[in-house]
């Protein structure tokens, strides 16, 4: 049933009704510190006012609603004037601001994102609200009275209702001044101990690394970890999985650097071990751990999150010079991003939700989709630093690719770079999916890229007994036999193995005559040096193996011995640095490192050949360059030839010192092999 048009007295009466008032401020304080948070700058008063608005967003929902049902009810007999179609437009955007900050709300609250798109549905009709309640009120307030009693009576109400329009959001937007100051949210700057020593200089303070802060002084170790944050939140559930058993999570936890790291502050003082903090410990290394009088140089935080998620995520700048040359600026944290509490947390996780502007811009950079971003600890040198000595260049992947022909500046479909190989593209439910920076990737692609870093590091995951480690293993092995699928880059590199092995020989030979077998060893897929990282305790070898028809040995070499060592004479991928006296460098003592007597590894692309020579024993003369076998005499029928090239992370030997009597063994994997079968003829 419509109701009669209200009189003047009781459009009057309306400006001082209290749900009328209280809607009027409520509504203001919205729109001021809504629309205003998309351009001012992060802060914690900020952040407290996203939270107070959100608040009082939900809590203002029913006596809203309550309101605008009722001023909809009482008015919607009156004539249809220009004020009040502004009227029902604003009641209508009033209403779409209300829902949508609740949609808002609750996908902050309880989902792993709030799209962008959702945001600017909250944010159109706000915008709409505060441009169509201007227009709708200005002409009601201008309206004069017909009496001048009615208008006094007018005059007095308006002004209470502008009060009450003023006055709420200025006390609530007070309110996160002294929230703000109360609790700014995480503190970044740390100090160094008191005994805490710069023997490289007073600028210098993490030296012989590269690697600094902005200010060079050093950080809470929280600035830059709680990685499980990223993964407990929801959000990104998926990258913390993939990092957890990955060589970024392990990089100080592995007990072979921990051994190394203690041996070398043992011969050159703890502040030495600032080297390798850089890339392997950056927690540790920018809280001030590595220092005198520190039993353990790895602070707990460091220990457990190796190269944290914040660790890479921080890096403002990086320089290709290697041994961690970047910058590392830790974001401003959100409130309570740090905190234990749960509920805390809670809090910290819907504002990073709802308010993302600084989460996004501060984490997310061009500069860690390149390679020079991985050259900074992707590349290695010591120098007199280190070494006492001079200059030597240790592992480099960033040149090696950089030469290599992977890389064809200017042309990204012909060019494979190291994220497309270690990081490939996943599915799944991920806020951080969809890129357009890459030329074959949209923003809507539904992919992100894989955290498990895959490369060839399958012994630390299952030896530390990681959660997924076992799986972790597993997909190295797969993506070292080249039956990981990488779907966006298969057409640009060829099937199998990333090294691939071959055997040339010929199809007979005759009984007490030479015969010469060739195992061809070729980089396929490798965007670096084969094998690459520290060669002196990484291992590659061909593994040949002949029996004749009734399965016997008649040679082998190659085979590793009880004590998983690898005899003298095999064909073996390895570098041996030297100390300044000549020794041996076999303890991954590179701090005493001045150069190398032998190196080899395979250049992307190339081959390598192992010659395996089989001499009469009777013929004389020179013995064979490489190695010495007799093919049967008399006739055999045939002989079976076996290569197989294997790889492992660990040299026997090192592993013998770091954990004596331990009876560990870094796992042997069978990265290619190649078989041949040679007729054995009588001799002409």
């Amino acid at each position: 049933m419509n109701m009669p048009p209200r009189t003047a007295e009781e459009r009057v009466a309306g400006w001082g009704g209290a749900l009328s008032r209280f809607a009027g401020g409520t509504i203001a304080y919205l729109l001021l510190t809504g629309l205003p948070l998309r351009f001012v700058p992060f802060s914690a008063l900020a952040e407290w006012t996203v939270l107070l608005h959100s608040a009082a967003g939900v809590l203002s929902f029913l006596p809203l609603s309550v309101y605008l049902f009722r001023h909809w009810r009482d008015y919607r007999s009156d004539a249809l004037t220009p004020a009040k179609v502004l009227g029902w437009l604003a009641f209508a955007a009033v209403a779409a601001a209300e829902v949508s900050g609740l949609w808002v709300g609750g996908l902050a609250l309880f989902s792993d994102r709030v799209p962008r798109w959702i945001r600017n549905v909250h944010l159109i009709p706000s915008i709409a609200a505060a441009v169509f309640a201007v227009a709708h009120l200005w002409p009601l307030w201008r309206r004069r009275a017909a009496s001048p009693e009615l208008a006094a009576r007018a005059a007095r109400l308006r002004e209470g209702y502008l009060a009450a329009a003023v006055l709420v959001p200025a006390a609530l937007l007070l309110a996160a001044f002294p929230a703000a100051l109360l609790h700014r949210g995480p503190r970044r700057a740390g100090a160094f101990p008191k005994d805490y020593r710069m023997p490289f200089g007073k600028n210098r303070p993490f030296a012989p690394s590269l690697a600094r802060t902005e200010n060079n002084g050093a950080l809470l170790p929280e600035a830059l970890s709680g990685s499980a944050g990223c993964g407990a939140s929801g959000c990104h559930a998926s990258i913390y999985r993939e990092w957890s058993v990955s060589a970024h999570r392990w990089a100080a936890l592995d007990p072979a650097f921990q051994r190394v790291q203690e041996e070398m502050a043992r011969q050159n003082g703890p502040e030495s071990t600032r080297y390798c903090g850089g890339c392997h410990d950056p927690i540790s290394l920018f809280s001030g751990s590595k220092t005198v009088f520190k039993a353990d140089l790895t602070s707990d935080a460091g220990m457990n999150e190796g190269v944290s998620c914040l660790s890479c995520h921080s890096v403002g700048k990086a320089d290709v010079q290697g041994n961690a040359n970047y910058v590392v600026h830790p974001p401003e944290r959100y409130l309570f991003e740090t905190s234990p509490s749960r509920a805390a947390r809670l809090v910290s996780d819907f504002l990073i939700r709802a308010y993302p502007e600084h989460h996004v811009a501060s984490l997310e950079k061009r500069l860690f989709k390149t390679p020079e971003y991985c050259a900074a600890c992707h590349k290695q040198f010591v120098d007199q630093e280190v070494n006492n000595f001079g200059w030597v260049q240790l592992q480099n992947q960033y040149d090696n690719w950089r030469k290599s022909k992977w890389n064809h500046p200017g042309d990204p479909r012909r060019t494979i770079e190291c994220r497309e190989c270690h990081m490939p593209l996943l599915g799944g439910p991920e806020p951080s999916a969809g890129d357009t920076a890459d030329y074959n990737r949209a923003a809507d692609d539904g992919k992100h890229r894989s955290h498990r870093f895959l490369g060839a590091n399958q012994y630390m995951p299952a030896l530390l007994k990681l959660p997924g480690g076992r799986a972790q293993v597993d997909l190295v092995d797969r993506w070292l036999h080249g039956t990981y699928p990488i779907p966006e880059i298969a057409s640009k590199w060829a099937n199998g193995p990333a090294v691939s092995l071959a055997l040339d020989a010929p199809d007979h030979a005759a009984a007490g005559r030479p015969l010469r077998v060739r195992a061809i060893i070729t980089s396929n897929k490798v965007g670096h040096d084969y094998p690459t990282g520290p060669l002196d305790l990484i291992q590659s070898w061909v593994e040949i193996e002949v029996r004749d028809v009734s399965g016997t040995v008649v040679f082998s070499s190659g085979r590793s011995d009880a004590k998983r060592m690898i005899p003298p004479g095999t064909f073996l991928f390895k570098a041996e640095p030297v100390d300044r006296y000549g020794n041996l460098i076999a303890r991954h003592n590179l701090w005493e490192m001045v150069g190398v007597r032998d190196r080899r590894s395979l250049f992307p692309g190339y081959s390598d050949v192992a010659e395996y020579t089989f001499p009469c024993p009777s013929s004389g003369g020179r013995p064979a360059p490489v190695r010495d076998l007799v093919v049967p005499d008399p006739p055999a029928g045939t002989l079976s030839i076996e290569a197989t090239l294997h790889y492992r992370k660990l040299d026997q030997f090192l592993v013998d010192f770091l954990f004596p009597g331990k009876g560990l063994s870094a796992p042997i994997t069978d990265l290619a092999r190649a078989r041949a079968v040679v007729r054995i003829v009588p001799a002409a």
